[in-house]
Protein backbone atom coordinates (compact mmCIF):
# COMPACT_ATOMS: atom_id res chain seq x y z
CA UNK A 1 0.00 0.00 0.00
CA UNK A 2 2.98 2.46 0.74
CA UNK A 3 4.34 1.30 -2.22
CA UNK A 4 1.54 2.41 -4.43
CA UNK A 5 0.96 5.73 -2.70
CA UNK A 6 4.62 6.62 -3.00
CA UNK A 7 4.56 6.19 -7.43
CA UNK A 8 1.45 7.97 -7.01
CA UNK A 9 2.54 10.43 -5.41
CA UNK A 10 5.94 10.50 -7.67
CA UNK A 11 3.56 10.79 -10.58
CA UNK A 12 1.23 13.74 -9.48
CA UNK A 13 4.46 16.10 -8.36
CA UNK A 14 6.15 16.86 -11.10
CA UNK A 15 2.90 18.09 -12.95
CA UNK A 16 1.70 19.57 -9.36
CA UNK A 17 5.21 21.47 -10.02
CA UNK A 18 4.21 22.73 -13.28
CA UNK A 19 0.42 23.86 -12.07
CA UNK A 20 2.12 25.75 -9.29
CA UNK A 21 4.74 28.06 -11.01
CA UNK A 22 2.15 28.58 -14.10
CA UNK A 23 -0.24 29.95 -11.01
CA UNK A 24 2.48 32.02 -9.67
CA UNK A 25 4.13 33.50 -12.49
CA UNK A 26 1.16 34.58 -14.55
CA UNK A 27 0.87 37.59 -14.79
CA UNK A 28 -2.91 37.78 -14.45
CA UNK A 29 -4.67 34.97 -13.17
CA UNK A 30 -8.24 34.45 -14.01
CA UNK A 31 -9.88 36.24 -11.35
CA UNK A 32 -11.71 32.89 -8.80
CA UNK A 33 -11.98 34.32 -5.68
CA UNK A 34 -9.23 31.90 -4.26
CA UNK A 35 -10.33 29.06 -2.25
CA UNK A 36 -12.20 30.48 0.79
CA UNK A 37 -11.60 33.96 -0.85
CA UNK A 38 -7.88 34.43 0.61
CA UNK A 39 -4.89 34.05 -1.94
CA UNK A 40 -3.12 33.19 1.43
CA UNK A 41 -5.12 29.57 1.78
CA UNK A 42 -4.06 29.63 -1.95
CA UNK A 43 -0.47 29.30 -1.39
CA UNK A 44 -0.82 26.94 1.62
CA UNK A 45 -2.94 24.41 -0.10
CA UNK A 46 -0.38 24.35 -2.89
CA UNK A 47 2.55 24.56 -1.24
CA UNK A 48 0.85 21.39 1.34
CA UNK A 49 0.31 19.23 -1.60
CA UNK A 50 3.95 19.78 -3.04
CA UNK A 51 5.40 19.07 0.61
CA UNK A 52 2.98 16.04 0.91
CA UNK A 53 4.05 14.92 -1.92
CA UNK A 54 7.73 15.37 -1.65
CA UNK A 55 7.44 13.58 2.06
CA UNK A 56 5.56 10.66 0.23
CA UNK A 57 8.51 9.74 -2.05
CA UNK A 58 11.08 10.97 -0.09
CA UNK A 59 9.95 8.77 3.03
CA UNK A 60 10.86 8.97 6.64
CA UNK A 61 14.59 8.99 5.27
CA UNK A 62 17.21 11.63 6.23
CA UNK A 63 16.65 12.87 1.99
CA UNK A 64 13.59 14.25 3.28
CA UNK A 65 14.98 17.73 4.97
CA UNK A 66 16.65 18.71 1.44
CA UNK A 67 13.27 17.46 -0.10
CA UNK A 68 10.94 19.87 1.90
CA UNK A 69 13.77 22.71 1.82
CA UNK A 70 13.58 22.47 -1.60
CA UNK A 71 10.15 22.87 -2.05
CA UNK A 72 10.67 26.08 0.22
CA UNK A 73 13.61 27.42 -1.36
CA UNK A 74 11.45 27.02 -4.92
CA UNK A 75 8.38 29.41 -2.85
CA UNK A 76 10.83 31.98 -2.37
CA UNK A 77 11.79 31.93 -5.90
CA UNK A 78 8.61 32.00 -7.48
CA UNK A 79 7.88 34.64 -5.29
CA UNK A 80 10.99 37.07 -6.59
CA UNK A 81 10.16 35.96 -9.80
CA UNK A 82 6.76 37.37 -9.54
CA UNK A 83 8.51 40.95 -9.39
CA UNK A 84 9.70 40.32 -13.54
CA UNK A 85 6.34 38.72 -14.36
CA UNK A 86 4.00 41.83 -13.03
CA UNK A 87 3.20 40.83 -10.07
CA UNK A 88 3.53 41.86 -6.51
CA UNK A 89 6.58 39.80 -4.56
CA UNK A 90 4.97 39.54 -1.11
CA UNK A 91 6.49 37.89 2.13
CA UNK A 92 3.10 36.98 3.40
CA UNK A 93 3.14 35.25 0.35
CA UNK A 94 6.60 33.12 1.23
CA UNK A 95 5.54 32.59 4.48
CA UNK A 96 2.24 31.06 3.93
CA UNK A 97 4.19 29.05 1.51
CA UNK A 98 6.79 27.71 4.03
CA UNK A 99 3.59 27.40 6.22
CA UNK A 100 1.57 24.88 3.76
CA UNK A 101 4.96 22.90 3.25
CA UNK A 102 5.27 22.39 6.89
CA UNK A 103 1.93 21.11 7.57
CA UNK A 104 2.04 19.38 4.12
CA UNK A 105 5.40 17.74 5.37
CA UNK A 106 3.95 16.60 8.77
CA UNK A 107 0.81 15.02 7.23
CA UNK A 108 2.89 13.18 5.10
CA UNK A 109 4.83 12.22 7.80
CA UNK A 110 1.36 10.67 9.57
CA UNK A 111 0.34 9.57 6.69
CA UNK A 112 3.52 6.82 6.01
CA UNK A 113 3.56 6.12 10.11
CA UNK A 114 0.30 5.12 9.84
CA UNK A 115 0.41 3.40 6.78
CA UNK A 116 3.84 1.41 8.42
CA UNK A 117 1.69 1.01 11.54
CA UNK A 118 -1.10 -0.95 9.47
CA UNK A 119 -3.66 1.45 10.51
CA UNK A 120 -5.52 1.67 7.53
CA UNK A 121 -4.73 -2.08 6.22
CA UNK A 122 -6.70 -4.61 8.61
CA UNK A 123 -3.95 -6.49 10.09
CA UNK A 124 -5.41 -10.71 10.00
CA UNK A 125 -5.58 -11.56 13.35
CA UNK A 126 -2.94 -13.47 15.20
CA UNK A 127 -5.42 -16.64 16.26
Amino acid sequence: MVKFFRVLSLWLFWPGVVLVVWGELTPQLPQLGGILGWDKADHFIAFFGLAGMATMVSGLRPRLVPAVLGVVLLSGALEILQAFTGRDAEILDFVANSLGACAGTLAGMAFLLILREGALVGRPSPD
